[in-house]
């Protein structure tokens, strides 16, 4: 059986209907990992925390506005995505990636924990059409290319915790790569929420529109 002990210690207030969607979207992912390769074999035991509640890091910067717009770019088999769906239900995301069989897998979890505020995508993020408020990913490349991606995608705008723009999941020194898209940008360092070494050097950072 999966356990939810990690999130809810982080997210103390989630439902009912939440805590049965966490739980199966994690047992569907270990199904589906034996069938594609989507997490990596050390990973699925520690699928609850390194991949679910890292994506759910986004949360502890933004609550998502009702109506929002969400992209999620190189979603793999979902993440950040599925996690903060699951989080925002009344927030829209639209997961992308180019590999067929990883959003195979995205559509089977999105069934499976019954959310409809997901969209999926087989693409390159340069091709989907219309426009987000906020393009969310997890270290698909560096900063400055993955820019170039998204730039025309998001629809710039306030929010009363972080404005509209890339939110973007990495780890260790980035102040470097950061440096070379000339563009202003915030750091946040997880570990300031989360108490687990894994989150040692990771980090947010949104580069605001």
């Amino acid at each position: 059986m999966p356990d939810l002990s990690l999130i809810k210690k982080y997210f103390p207030d989630i439902t009912e209907k939440q805590e049965n969607q966490f739980l199966k979207a994690l047992e569907t992912y270990r199904e589906w990992n034996e069938k594609i390769n989507v997490v990596s074999r050390k990973d699925i035991e520690n699928l609850e925390e390194k991949h679910f509640l890292h994506s759910l890091a986004i949360a502890k910067i933004i609550s998502f506005n009702d109506g929002s717009k969400v992209m999620d770019v190189g979603t793999g088999g979902g993440f950040p995505g599925i996690p903060l769906a699951i989080l925002f239900p009344n927030v829209q995301f639209h997961l992308v990636d180019s590999i067929a069989k990883k959003i195979r897998v995205v559509e089977e979890v999105s069934k499976a924990c019954g959310l409809k505020n997901v969209t999926y995508q087989q693409a390159r993020a340069e091709k989907v059409k219309g426009k987000y408020d906020y393009v969310i990913s997890r270290a698909v490349t560096r900063m400055k290319p993955f820019y170039s991606w998204v730039k025309n995608k998001i629809e710039p705008g306030p929010h009363r915790d972080v404005d509209h723009g890339i939110i973007y999941l990495k780890g260790g020194d980035i102040s470097e790569e950061m440096d070379e898209l000339n563009r202003s940008y915030q750091i946040f360092d997880i570990n300031k929420w989360y108490k687990e070494d894994f989150f040692e050097t990771k980090k947010i950072v949104h580069v605001p529109f």
